[in-house]
């Protein structure tokens, strides 16, 4: 069953159009992978998704629910979590009031980080009195995807989670991305650029190019015909 769907969709920055026709389905309990080369469109695609970027052509359904031109605070109470590229977390705020932004979005009246955050990420409980900033990149992706999985979404979407990040942590993000997918049923969708990665976390895959999908299908069937036409360098 279709969580996201999105129909003909065309968006970009003010009259510049970035995504071109863009229709696609994530289902219920996928973990999937947006590959393609820098500047293709897949960051826009995100914000699009999460409303950051309103849609000129198409819609877009979360849910059973058309979203097509729903604000992004509400999208994050529906249950679909954003993990920009670059972490942003707040660096001067405490770990433990980093958490708590994330249940300020979803709009939850509970005041207390759930225990599972901790099984997920037991590093972030030894430093919940830190300042965020003062965490390693590591450490402070571990954070933001944290700070996600505060509003309990029923879709996280994450831009490069791998970006700057020593191999041990990428292998950690990898389990623990896995974990929350299979665990807690949560949809994931991440950009990535290492094939790699992709290929080890991801079930299923969408590829980009020019602003369009121009392939899809289950991770497996990525081939490397498939990678040096649309993702070598």
């Amino acid at each position: 069953m279709s969580l996201l769907e999105l129909s003909n969709v065309t968006a970009g920055y003010g009259q510049t159009p970035v995504l071109f026709d863009i229709s696609m389905k994530v289902e219920k309990g996928d973990l999937a992978c947006l590959l393609g080369r820098n500047g293709v469109g897949k960051t826009t695609l995100l914000r699009s998704i999460i409303g950051l970027n309103a849609l000129s052509k198409g819609s877009m359904v979360f849910d059973a629910d058309d979203i097509s031109k729903t604000p992004t605070y509400k999208r994050a109470k529906y249950g679909i979590a954003y993990i920009p590229q670059g972490r942003e977390i707040i660096p001067y705020l405490s770990v433990l009031d980093n958490l708590k932004l994330g249940l300020a979005a979803s709009g939850r009246k509970s005041k207390k980080v759930p225990d599972e955050i901790f099984e997920f990420f037991p590093m972030l409980k030894e430093h919940l009195s830190r300042q965020g900033g003062l965490l390693s990149g590591g450490q402070q992706q571990q954070l933001a995807i944290a700070r996600g999985l505060m509003c309990n979404p029923k879709l996280m979407l994450l831009d490069e989670p791998t970006e700057g990040i020593q191999p041990s942590i990428v292998q950690e993000i990898e389990e623990t991305l896995k974990r929350i997918n299979k665990e807690k049923g949560i949809t994931v969708l991440v950009v990535e650029q290492k094939i790699d990665f992709a290929r080890q976390l991801a079930e299923k895959f969408f590829i980009m190019d020019k602003g369009a999908i121009v392939a899809r299908g289950e991770t497996k069937a990525l081939t490397d015909s498939m990678v040096n036409q649309y993702l070598a360098v």
